[in-house]
């Protein structure tokens, strides 16, 4: 089922999901309003997704001709549907006269509250703030009902598998989960009811899986993720009122959100492209020179966006590790496999000439070695998986740390890459899939599979070391459960989705 999801997964960008996913819940809420099962009619329901959607799309089609740049539909979209989610459905020409406020507020804020092309906060969470704190209407996330619950529910599985946000999720919820439901068994609800009560009347599942886990507004780092999901649930749970003014789901969000923001890493870096080459035959690196210095760890990855006429369904951004050392200021590589038939984004970067500049919109990544450098570590990389490796054993040496490291590569003679990085490192090296004769000095090869026979035969204390698996979703799971089931020690995991 991992692999089925993974690959089926891959193939749709994070906007193409969020937008079929939260399309598939407006579907479902027409069906149920045309059935008296929601207490929105069908009109209501029309109008306001008109207007919700019409009034994003236009502003940021607008804002994009001021600002020279092209508007991004779907992102639009996305927006919109979320506030259709959150204001109520109606006909009347005021309410959707604020509605239609809100979504030019929403894309204002995509420009106005950002920093170097980075927005700030949740456009359609900060655009509902503003539109309470002038009093001119109020959020009231009708999402939240036990006949939606279970789209919801899909949906969100879905974009969090994705996103790989399932802890940030369940922090959240966990935490705002808890706290809900004792305040309604404060009030005299009993325990069963007021749990269900949360789960399909408060809109915790929604925030965590489609706002929530918004890439471009979390902070870098896990652990820093996880203290914002859990500062929101807190937020969100607690009926504070200033005035007029109460704690809504919406500020609770735009709140984690600034938090976020000082946590850093929130800025878009311009990188201008100097050279591709090839270490392999079908392998491709990049050579950017950043315009400012990037700050970064060995080990932690950029996302790129190159924009580009009719992309395909996985977008114009997408994830890689980094490379180079953080040593080298002068310069960021990233690498990846070119197919037979690449992706349009693929195609897009490979047309790029020297000197053109692209954005990376997001810096950061939890695939770091220990930094106690005296913990004896595995490092397993299956073909292009050996990027953030490639970072980290530069970084090493360049500073002088010797771990004790073994380093499993499972790749074929022609596709080794990095052969001098790794050369220069101190590591251990076992090629699996290559021939003996045609490694350097002191590699070791072994033929079949990565599993805990081949590492019980090339490296033998295996069991005793910190494990980093990076590749393809198919072999990182793989090569977790075989180590799992074997008495392995943590496996940190760094999987690469089809790029």
């Amino acid at each position: 089922m991992r692999r089925l999801l993974d690959s089926s997964l891959s193939r749709v960008s994070g906007y193409r999901l969020m937008t079929l996913s939260l399309g598939a819940i407006a579907v479902v809420a027409f069906i149920l309003s045309a059935t008296g099962l929601l207490f929105y009619t069908p009109t209501q329901l029309a109008l306001s997704l008109l207007v919700a959607v019409g009034s994003v799309a236009a502003s940021g089609w607008i804002a994009g001709r001021i600002v020279r740049s092209p508007a991004h539909l779907e992102s639009s979209v996305i927006t919109g549907l979320l506030l259709f989610f959150l204001f109520w459905p109606s006909e009347d020409p005021t309410q959707l006269g604020v509605l239609a406020l809100t979504g030019v507020l929403a894309t204002a804020s995509k420009y106005v509250l950002a920093v170097r092309g980075r927005h700030i906060f949740n456009p359609a969470a900060v655009a509902a703030v503003i539109i309470a704190f002038t009093q001119l209407g109020s959020s009231v996330w009708w999402v939240a009902n036990s006949y939606l619950l279970p789209i919801v529910l899909i949906g969100g599985f879905l974009v969090l598998w994705r996103t790989r946000r399932f802890a940030v999720a369940v922090v959240f919820v966990a935490v705002a989960g808890v706290l809900c439901t004792g305040r309604l068994m404060l009030e005299g609800t009993d325990a069963g009811a007021a749990a269900w009560t949360v789960l399909a009347s408060f809109p915790v599942v929604f925030l965590a899986a489609f706002m929530l886990s918004e890439p471009l507004t979390l902070p870098p780092r896990r652990w820093q993720q996880l203290l914002v999901a859990g500062v929101v649930g807190v937020l969100f749970s607690i009926p504070l009122a200033v005035g007029p003014f109460a704690m809504t789901p919406e500020l609770a969000l735009i709140v984690g959100n600034a938090i976020a923001f000082a946590f850093g890493q929130r800025r878009a870096v311009r990188l201008r492209l100097v050279e591709a080459r090839h270490p392999t035959p079908t392998i491709v690196e990049y050579v950017f020179a950043p315009e400012r210095p990037v700050a970064f760890q060995a080990g932690q990855s950029l996302e790129l966006a190159v924009p580009h006429r009719r992309a395909d369904s996985r977008g114009t951004r997408r994830v890689f590790s980094i490379s180079s050392p953080p040593d080298d200021a002068e310069r960021i590589t990233i690498a990846m496999r070119m197919p037979e038939k690449p992706s349009t984004f693929k195609r897009a970067l490979s047309s790029l000439a020297p000197g053109s500049i692209v954005r990376a919109t997001s810096v950061g990544g939890d695939f770091l070695l220990p930094q106690d450098d005296s913990e004896p570590v595995l490092l397993i990389a299956g073909g292009i998986g050996i990027t953030p490796f490639a970072s980290q054993l530069a970084s090493d040496s360049a500073a002088g740390r010797r771990r004790d490291v073994v380093l499993v590569y499972a790749a074929g003679s022609s596709e080794i890459a990095y052969r001098e990085v790794i050369a220069e490192s101190a590591a251990a090296v076992v090629v699996v899939g290559a021939s003996g004769s045609e490694l350097p000095a002191g590699w070791s090869a072994h033929s079949g599979r990565v599993d805990h026979a081949m590492l019980d035969a090339a490296v033998p204390d295996w069991r005793t070391r910190r494990t980093f698996v990076s590749g393809s979703p198919r072999m990182v799971d793989s090569v977790r459960s075989a180590l799992a089931r074997q008495g392995g020690r943590s496996v940190t995991t760094d999987a690469f989705s089809g790029y």
